[in-house]
């Protein structure tokens, strides 16, 4: 599980990345799918809506967008992905990269994937 890592779904695409996937909800501006280069798009994983807008537009604290975002993988079609997230990392034996759209690339779902996968939750 140490080869997971996370990139932005802008940056250059690279063989080195393995099996790539996005966990963004919705598809990101500005790429085509083409550019995107994905193996996976799992759209269940993302935070919801709700508490997609209530951290960038309301300028939430990540801490409690973290909490949140925990609880909701806790329940139906999104703990469904989860599983599948993490049946993928365990059956592969490559790289995973998880990609995002988000312009922070330290405080976003990625990074809380990834720290969750690692632990293996």
């Amino acid at each position: 599980m140490e080869n997971v890592q996370c990139k932005r779904v802008y940056d250059p695409y690279s063989e080195e990345d393995g099996i790539r996937i996005l966990v963004d909800r919705l598809w990101p501006r500005g790429i085509s799918k083409e550019k995107a280069k994905l193996d996976y798009w799992l759209k269940e994983v993302a935070p919801t809506n709700e508490l997609r807008k209530w951290y960038h537009h309301d300028q939430g604290d990540f801490e409690e967008f973290k909490t949140r975002y925990e609880a909701e993988l806790s329940q139906g079609k999104q703990k469904e992905a989860l599983e599948q997230l993490m049946d993928l990392v365990a059956e592969n034996k490559g790289r995973i990269t998880l990609l995002y759209g988000a312009k922070d690339e330290v405080n976003n779902q990625a990074v809380i994937l990834k720290k969750m996968l690692l632990e293996g939750k």
